[in-house]
């Protein structure tokens, strides 16, 4: 590679949103439909949990037998796992809730990531060209810092 090579890499940009009026309600809005969404999910998750449980006892002669209790057992642990799992996602949706209804109007967030190429060249400073991040307010760029 000579000297005058350029490479070109891709690169990670943060994106941060300034905390606005709409911006709030959006997020809020955002955190409020995936809760609902999870809810929705726990609930069919115990239905349907119960219909096959219901189902397997219901297709044998012996529903006392120990290998339907085991299989009946088994499928209560796979339920409870996932509903474990749910209730998990759920705190955290509600503590993303929580903290978003106490930010402060003109407040900087990260808001996501996304990614672009840039040009590296012998002599640039590779954590300078690493460093890049876009500012938002409202869903318009408001600055571009660390870009050259």
């Amino acid at each position: 590679m000579t000297e005058a090579s350029t490479l070109s890499i891709k690169r990670s940009i943060a994106v941060k949103a300034v905390v606005t009026p709409s911006w709030k309600e959006d997020a809020e809005k955002e955190i409020s439909n995936a809760i609902s969404t999870t809810d929705e999910q726990l609930a069919q998750l115990e239905k349907e949990g119960q219909q096959v449980i219901n189902d397997m006892r219901n297709q044998t002669a012996n529903p006392l037998d120990p290998r339907v209790q085991e299989q009946v057992a088994q499928i209560q642990q796979q339920v409870g796992v996932k509903r474990a799992e749910l209730e998990e996602q759920k705190r955290n949706l509600l503590l993303q809730q929580s903290q978003v209804r106490e930010l402060e109007m003109e407040q900087i967030v990260e808001q996501g990531q996304m990614e672009s190429f840039c040009d590296l060249k012998v002599g640039d400073n590779l954590v300078e060209k690493m460093q890049v991040s876009i500012l938002v307010r409202d869903g318009v760029v408001e600055a571009i810092e660390g870009n050259e």
